[in-house]
């Protein structure tokens, strides 16, 4: 570990940071269509004007899903407890085949009818505000701590560069701050565009780095044999306390159904939280969205290529206290002093790039799910920008709230739990896409059920560093560990399936459906499709 701040690094970071910068205050004129008053509304601040192509749709979904957290924490994870952490590589695999069935549906019906959250497409398919207010709420929830993380990495990269060590808490969180300052600022400027256009330069950083780390630290290191028999010796070690081994290269029987329910739950979420669908919906075809279902694994290679890192720290010798510093000072340990400026700009902008899009999304919830329609309805488009683009800011500063007065495994173990919230909009949101046959009071109920299950569960199962907030425990009849996130869905579903018998047998009124089948095939320049309205002059979804 180097002493001091590490000023050749910092050098090559901030000035990444501050090209980034000006990209994001440049980006409110790119692929810009029309005035600045008919940029002022949803589809263009909060969408990008639903103007994307292929390759922009693919480095946004990449920056999106690809973040900061994924580059320090996967690879952490490994580090910590071996194979286990490999979790994340078949999850981002499975969940490609998984949204190529649903997600051009979603973009069609949204496209039709000016739809800008999913929400919005719950609303209009059950008639039901409340069922939407559901949703609104949980996705806003899963997404604060999600942003918080992308702050806790960049704050990793600054701890270990030297950065703001002084004295007082105001200066030893100033860097973080300014970064906070400089992202809220051009994502209230340019909206979607800002993260669109710096997510070039993102995710070429991070596959550069990543491809120098897997050639360049195995030489440095003595081969990959060296380094698999370093953390095998590693891992074999047993805590004192608990008798266990730290981890193992292999996973052992004990763990395969923890591993697979996790993995198949992850893959079930990913594209279900709000930033995910955000990005989706500022495509311009349905057909582009096909494509990136075909062409974004090759972020799954990438991920897999950064998980071995973990191993790669336990063989460099390197020691922290907080594992979300091992990948960092990894790369300051083993890289020239100019390439380690490289890696952490790449981490830096990973963290600005999805953090920007987050904040966005629970933005438009707010904006079209809570605000429009619970407290002003007659809200002109205009006014549902400007209501968006506060809510935006205020949601960066209550994620940047937690980070500094809370312990970071506080943020983590919420980030876990949004996910297993995330998970409980499949119902509704999924089988909508498919079906109207679910009656909309049981979907409310079955999510319900999921979610006090699910948050029940996780509040009373330790993780590895706290006596709450786990993600896996015994799954019913089964006995067998599994992720809870899934096992509250398999009960969100048994609800639904049960409901929906029982009311439509006792003729409970459903809400009114405002889609039709076609909508959910329509694409870009079908007849009928309002493809240059913005979401209020095209008709708010109807159904209370």
């Amino acid at each position: 570990m180097k002493d001091g701040v590490n000023g050749v690094a910092l050098a090559v970071f901030i000035f990444f940071f501050l090209a980034v910068t000006v990209m994001g205050f440049m980006a409110s004129k790119w692929r810009r269509a029309g005035t600045p008053e008919e940029m002022a509304n949803l589809d263009e601040w909060g969408l990008g004007g639903r103007s994307f192509g292929t390759w922009v749709t693919w480095f946004l979904l990449g920056g999106d899903l690809y973040t900061a957290y994924t580059f320090v924490a996967v690879p952490a994870a490994i580090y910590a407890g071996g194979a286990a952490g490999f979790f994340a590589v078949p999850y981002t695999i499975l969940c490609y085949p998984l949204v190529f069935t649903f997600l051009p549906r979603l973009w069609s019906v949204s496209h039709k009818h000016g739809y800008v959250t999913s929400s919005d497409f719950v609303r209009g398919r059950f008639g039901s505000k409340g069922l939407s207010l559901a949703l609104a709420l949980t996705g806003i929830l899963a997404t604060m701590p999600y942003i918080a993380l992308q702050l806790v990495g960049i704050q990793a990269v600054l701890d270990v560069l030297g950065v703001g060590g002084g004295s007082n808490w105001f200066m030893k969180d100033l860097p973080l701050l300014i970064a906070f300052g400089v992202l809220a600022a051009y994502t209230y400027s340019s909206g979607l565009r800002a993260p669109a256009l710096i997510a070039f330069v993102k995710d070429t950083l991070i596959y550069i780095v990543i491809i120098v780390a897997i050639i360049y630290i195995p030489i440095k290191l003595g081969g990959f044999d060296h380094i698999f028999s370093k953390a095998g010796e590693a891992f074999a070690v047993k805590n004192p306390e608990t008798g266990k081994p730290r981890g193992s290269l292999v996973s052992g029987p004990d763990a395969q159904w923890a591993y697979a329910t996790l993995a198949l739950g992850s893959a079930m979420a990913l594209f279900l939280y709000p930033h995910s669908v955000t990005a989706v919906l500022s495509s311009k075809g349905r057909n582009v969205i096909r494509r990136n279902t075909t062409i974004l694994p090759l972020y799954s290679l990438m991920l897999g290529l950064l998980a071995m890192l973990g191993f790669m720290a336990i063989a460099a010798g390197i020691k922290v206290k907080n594992g979300q510093l091992a990948i960092p000072q990894l790369f300051e340990d083993m890289f020239p002093d100019w390439f380690t400026g490289v890696a952490f700009a790449a981490i830096g902008i990973g963290a600005l790039v999805p953090a920007a899009i987050m904040s966005i999304a629970a933005a438009n919830l707010f904006t079209r799910n809570i605000y429009k329609d619970f407290i002003r309805p007659d809200a002109s488009p205009g006014h549902e920008a400007k209501v968006s683009k506060l809510a935006s800011l205020l949601v960066k500063v209550g994620a940047l709230v937690f980070v500094l007065t809370m312990d970071k495994t506080v943020a983590i173990n919420f980030q876990l739990l949004g996910g297993i919230w995330i998970l409980q909009t499949v119902p509704a949101l999924v089988g909508g896409l498919f079906t109207r046959w679910f009656h909309r009071w049981a979907l409310l109920a079955g999510w319900a059920a999921g979610m006090g299950y699910g948050t029940w569960k996780a509040y009373d199962t330790p993780s590895a560093t706290q006596d709450h907030f786990g993600n896996t425990n015994l799954i019913p009849l089964i006995g067998e560990k599994g992720y809870i996130g899934l096992t509250a869905f398999v009960l969100n579903v048994i609800v639904v399936i049960v409901l929906t018998f029982a009311l439509k047998a006792l003729r409970v009124p459903d809400g009114t459906d405002e889609t039709s089948a076609a909508d959910y095939t329509a694409d870009a320049g079908d007849p009928g499709v309002r493809s240059e309205l913005p979401p209020a002059t095209a008709g708010a979804p109807g159904g209370h």
